[in-house]
């Protein structure tokens, strides 16, 4: 898979065993500048054995938002591209869905209706549209539909549309002693598909929203996991410092985001004690990628962008930043 190969090649440039300080250049995607430079120096900090900053390798959590922040999130978000492929195909079994919203929006294609209805209305079409299909089967098909499906603008698949110079920050943390945890408001078994491909971080390191599943012994004798039109937890906004505690149980020293649904998580993670880094990127660049913020229906960034810059905390201009965007640059 490209993306895998990828990541195996970011990891084999940063290193898997060196310091922060033996490496010449860990992030060569990044320009130089202010923002390179508070990663690399808060990173050299933390890993100074004889330093007044460091902080042993255990404790070394960072957390990662998945869409806008790893990935391409616009013109909507990934799960909703899948979601409507889905709910289309399945359209003919459920026709309440031609005058219930979301789904009316997404039969319609309805851009503007489906940005408008969120994370929730999302997870309303995940779980409503998935019912009675068990975890296995849907592995299956959203792996399918990667194989498949492209994006709008760029025609190419969707796991292609990672960020270059994130994948190089994930290699350099985790050559470092860090623990790389993605923290989305994205539904857990679809991130849990091409997480571990796509960023090298294993399924048990995802946390993410979930749906009630249950078990049962299926048609052919053998247990199974049914998934269920439930939503169990949220995990955006206010979830995600819950969900930090519930399935982590570290808080991180180091965060990553790019909208408001982030903005706990960052406060979380810098309202512990010791050094502590936030990270937000902001979505500058139209002709190689997006530009929005303020006022988008997705990805908005508003009172998160207010927060960083009063907290000074390390904010992305992604078209100043950035050399390269996606891996396909290259």
């Amino acid at each position: 898979m490209f993306t895998r190969r990828l990541v195996i090649a970011v990891l084999l440039a940063v290193g898997a065993g060196g310091s922060a300080l033996a490496q010449s250049d860990p992030l060569p995607s990044w320009n130089d500048g202010p923002v390179k430079k508070s990663i690399t120096d808060f990173v050299a900090r933390v890993t100074a054995q004889d330093g007044v900053d460091f902080v042993p390798p255990a404790e070394r959590t960072a957390t990662f938002d998945n869409d806008g922040t790893l990935w391409c999130e616009q013109p909507v978000y990934f799960q909703a591209a899948f979601a409507l492929d889905r709910v289309k195909a399945l359209a003919p079994q459920h026709p309440e869905w031609k005058t219930r919203q979301p789904f009316k929006a997404l039969l319609e294609n309805d851009m503007a209706a489906l940005s408008a209805s969120g994370e929730k209305g999302l997870l309303e079409i995940v779980a409503a549209a998935h019912a009675g299909i068990t975890t296995d089967e849907f592995r299956k098909v959203v792996t399918g539909w990667f194989a498949n499906a492209r994006h709008p603008r760029f025609r190419r698949p969707y796991d292609q549309l990672v960020y270059l110079p994130m994948l190089e920050l994930l290699g350099y943390l985790r050559a470092n002693g860090f623990k790389t945890f993605i923290v989305s408001g994205g539904g857990v078994e679809f991130m849990r598909v091409f997480a571990e491909s796509a960023y090298g971080i294993p399924p048990e390191q995802v946390v993410g929203s979930s749906g009630a599943v249950r078990f049962q012994m299926g048609a052919n004798g053998k247990p199974e996991l049914l998934k269920l039109p439930k939503i169990e937890f949220i995990d955006d906004g206010l979830g995600k410092p819950a969900g930090i505690s519930r399935f982590i149980g570290r808080r991180p020293i180091f965060a990553f985001g790019n909208s408001d649904g982030d903005l706990q998580m960052l406060q979380w993670t810098v309202a512990g004690p010791g050094p502590r880094f936030a990270g937000i990127i902001h979505h500058t660049d139209a002709g190689r990628e997006y530009a929005y913020d303020r006022q988008s229906k997705v990805g908005k960034l508003d009172k998160a962008l207010d927060a960083a810059t009063a907290s000074k905390w390390t904010i992305v201009d992604m078209k100043r930043d950035w050399k390269i965007i996606f891996p396909t640059e290259k």
